[in-house]
């Protein structure tokens, strides 16, 4: 199993860094990135799970999605709708049902089910309050016996 936490640069105001808002309120800025990571692992033949916070979180992801760039559609679908086997990328806020490669954690801790996926990808925002739960989640898996990699998002 390899763990990648990707550091993201400060936002630079941007359109590729500003985080769309719905009315319920904005997306947390690295979801975007998260986003072209779907669209990547998708065009490798990779089944993803995007694991949230919570349901609202999961609802913003999946309207995120749902803009994304149209050249580069992803399929996609929140847990329990969709086909019997799930869209090849699945957005949930408990545990998945489905045997998946890929796990996008955007929670604020390692997930139990870590274990399950071949690989795991986490976040390291610019915002300092996330840097820190990053450097907790970084340390959970030390702990688990599992060296996590860096690397400078693009």
């Amino acid at each position: 199993m390899t763990v990648t936490f990707y550091v993201l640069a400060e936002p630079d105001g941007s359109a590729e860094h500003t985080a769309i808002s719905n009315e319920l309120s904005p997306a947390p800025a690295h979801f975007a990135f998260a986003c072209q990571l779907c669209a990547d692992l998708y065009r490798a033949n990779q089944r993803v799970f995007v694991y949230t916070a919570d349901q609202q979180m999961a609802e913003q992801l999946d309207e995120l999605l749902w803009q994304f760039d149209a050249e580069r559609f992803v399929p996609h679908n929140l847990s329990g709708e969709g086909p019997a086997r799930g869209a090849p990328i699945e957005i949930g806020w408990q545990a998945p049902r489905q045997s998946r490669q890929v796990l996008i954690n955007l929670t604020d801790n390692m997930p139990e089910f870590t274990r399950r996926f071949a690989r795991v990808i986490e976040f390291v925002p610019a915002e300092a309050s996330l840097k820190a739960q990053a450097r907790e989640r970084y340390k959970q898996y030390r702990q688990a016996g599992i060296t996590p990699e860096t690397v400078q998002a693009d």
